[in-house]
């Protein structure tokens, strides 16, 4: 048996060499940082595809579905109190599966209707009070309204206005149709948010608005929604966290009240809209309409002869929210985090909108506990997010980003967001490019719901189109808006079927779910399987995987519509030179990531080498942010992906570029071209900075 003596103290009394000395400290010091940042190796990274297939395996239909029954009892609307009792529901799931848990309040600013009326008086001398809601719910169900529409009152001819986009309302200035001082009718779609169609038809005269859903919708649904403009957010605290004891602009404030439409507007059902319009006299329907609108019996646009008296009194109070989040912990890592993110609040009960996500968050917090029971820790921290009040314009998750703006642009991996989980049949994704090899993998990993038993999602999705399918993440329709936009953070959204009939109504409910949408709940079982598996691999994966070659395939593609559109005058060699730098960055990225992967393990160096690999990988998106934002919208930092400011523009990328080429109309043709060129500069200084932060070199 080995055994070891101390010697005595008078055997160290002896001065040690410099040499010694030295080394004794650098020794020391290595150590001692490779103790802090890495305080264990991974013993999990080999088990990781066990763990996967565990995760996979452990699926339930029906327990996804009694998580959806529960969460669909009643309806929960934002900052009322069975939106409160959802809370802890979701927040009761977590804790009964002993995860660490934490909730997060906010006080911000909603909207919610006192009384509305609509009735229409016919040029035959008749008229019909029109029934504002489904007749669903037994008065639990809040009346059909548009959140943050002004109070006000209209007796005024109806006039038909198509989508309210500014080409249908230069077709009826055409034909001699005048819209001021009318009720605008308008049908939703044609790519243009309602919030955009009630602003276009303020800033055309109407003195109101409806605005119906058409197409495959319940004839008798109404389409709740918010109208609310300008960004994002609670509206009494643009660019800060809304919490109690924390500023709060007045309601008077001028930044407020641009937020909000000066004309009132409401929401219509089909059925109740078709009564309207096939009454309408004046101008002839326009020939570019009649094509895409569903009935026949419509052939003119007024204004007239029907009139419409039109009510709503409503009233915006600052309520309390509340997020709910589960946290796992990580081994390794436990200063960087993978966020998987949905919003539970609905404007009725939400089966689809948004609790068939809820479903699968709380599925996805089952199977990470029995994975947890098994023996497994994430490397890096994994935080389940449940939102609140996204359907007022994404307000729980933007305060939240907002107030950790600092340690999720310096520690936030990536975010991984559902929403709808399931409208109906087919496979839908949107990422940051760098994810998109990630998410094809983890596609052919999970069975496709809708074909033959072995088939994959990936083996459908390739054969439409494959990666050109993923789409980009500038829209403002979900929580990874404030994640992308504001902070930078690489994300995702999926989700299955699109367009689903019963939209933001009062009939998305469990039993049209069980119904329609996905009655053996196994699309619901296919979104919770890719969900899980993205977090695994972004958790877990000793080297991030990011690959920033396709963001730059992907700007290339960008840089090449752009050379198609703009005038010759402007150069866009600035932009072609930054996306090769960028590109060559890319490359390096991958090769180092090759080489790092081949001598993991092999001693604490290498550790600490792909630390700071990880390091920039995490960084790079930030590069695309800019101090200044968008002009005039300054909380939009992403100069890549964003929302234009007009909803009809033809560019869904680089939105700066595309605000400049919106409103050349507004200036002088030099005023137009150095406003682009300016424009460019910025997008490629921007390229510039993520190359750099991906090379990890200084200028």
């Amino acid at each position: 048996m080995l055994q070891f003596r101390l010697k005595p103290v008078t055997a160290f009394a002896a001065k040690p060499s410099p040499l010694v000395a030295f080394v004794t400290v650098i020794v020391i010091g290595v150590v001692g940082f490779y103790s802090l940042h890495f305080p264990f190796r991974s013993a999990t990274s080999l088990d990781a595809s066990r763990f996967g297939h565990v995760f996979l395996s452990s699926s339930s239909n029906a327990t996804i579905s009694n998580y959806l029954r529960g969460l669909t009892v009643h309806p929960h609307l934002a900052g009322t109190k069975p939106a409160s009792l959802t809370a802890r529901y979701v927040l009761n799931h977590f804790t009964g599966l002993g995860l660490r848990t934490r909730t997060a309040k906010h006080r911000v600013l909603l909207s919610y209707p006192l009384r509305s009326s609509l009735s229409a008086h016919f040029g035959d001398g008749s008229s019909l009070e029109f029934q504002l809601g489904e007749g669903e719910g037994d008065g639990e169900v809040v009346a059909p309204y548009h959140a943050y529409s002004p109070s006000g009152s209209a007796w005024a001819a109806a006039v038909f206005v198509n989508y309210g986009r500014e080409e249908d309302f230069r077709l009826l200035a055409a034909a001699g149709v005048r819209v001021a001082g009318c009720v605008a009718v308008a049908r939703s779609g044609g790519g243009v948010g309602r919030g955009a169609v009630v602003e276009a038809a303020e800033r055309h005269g109407a003195a109101a608005a409806v605005v119906f859903r058409e197409g495959d919708t319940w004839p008798r649904g109404f389409e709740r929604g918010h109208v609310m403009r300008g960004g994002i957010g609670d509206p009494l605290s643009p660019g800060w966290g809304g919490v109690d004891g924390g500023e709060s602009l007045g309601l008077d404030d001028s930044e407020v009240l641009r937020r909000f439409p000066k004309i009132p507007s409401m929401p219509l059902s089909s059925e109740a809209a078709e009564r309207i319009l096939v009454s309408l006299g004046g101008a002839p329907l326009p020939s570019d309409w009649t094509g895409t609108l569903k009935s026949s019996k419509v052939t003119n646009v007024g204004p007239g002869p029907t009139i419409l008296n039109f009510t709503y009194q409503g009233e915006m109070k600052v309520a309390t929210i509340e997020n709910v989040f589960a946290i796992i912990k990580g081994r390794e890592e436990s200063d960087r985090y993978v966020l998987l993110g949905n919003h539970r609040d609905a404007w009725t009960y939400g089966a689809v909108d948004p609790n068939s996500g809820s479903a699968a968050l709380l599925d996805i917090a089952r199977r990470y506990a029995i994975l947890l029971r098994l023996g497994w820790t994430p490397r890096r921290t994994i935080i389940l997010c449940s939102w609140d009040a996204e359907e007022f314009g994404m307000i729980g998750s933007t305060e939240w980003v907002e107030q950790n703006l600092v340690n999720l642009r310096s520690k936030a991996v990536a975010y991984l967001n559902v929403d709808c989980a399931v409208q109906g049949p087919g496979f839908f994704a949107g990422s940051t490019p760098q994810l998109d090899d990630l998410l094809l993998d983890i596609i052919k990993k999970v069975k496709d719901p809708d074909t033959d038993e072995g088939t994959t999602i990936y083996q459908n999705w390739a054969a439409g189109g494959g990666k050109s399918n993923i789409q980009r993440l500038g829209r403002v329709d979900s929580d990874f808006a404030p994640f992308v936009q504001h902070a930078g953070v690489p994300s995702i959204d999926i989700y299955y079927g699109k367009d689903y009939p019963v939209y933001h109504t009062a009939f998305d409910s469990y039993n049209w779910m069980t119904e329609f949408g996905d009655p053996f709940f196994q699309r619901h079982v296919a979104v919770t399987g890719i969900w899980g598996l993205l977090a695994l691999r972004l958790a877990d994966d000793s080297i991030i995987p990011f690959n920033y070659v396709s963001y730059a395939d992907q700007l290339q593609v960008y840089n090449d519509i752009l050379s198609n559109l703009l005038d010759k005058q402007i150069s866009l060699h600035p932009l072609t030179a930054s996306i090769q730098e960028f590109a060559s960055a890319a490359k390096e990225a991958n090769e180092e990531s090759k080489k790092l992967r081949l001598q993991e393990n092999s001693d604490h160096f290498v550790d600490m080498k792909i630390r700071a690999l990880n390091d920039r990988l995490m960084l790079t998106e930030k590069g695309f942010l800019d101090v200044d934002g968008l002009r005039g919208r300054q909380w939009f930092k992403h100069l890549v992906f964003g929302p234009p400011r007009d909803q009809e523009s033809k560019l869904d990328f680089f939105p700066g570029i595309a605000d400049s080429m919106s409103e050349m109309f507004k200036m002088s043709e030099k005023e137009r071209l150095a406003a682009i060129q300016h424009e460019l500069w910025r997008v490629a200084r921007a390229i510039q900075r993520a190359a750099s932060a991906l090379g990890g070199d200084l200028a």
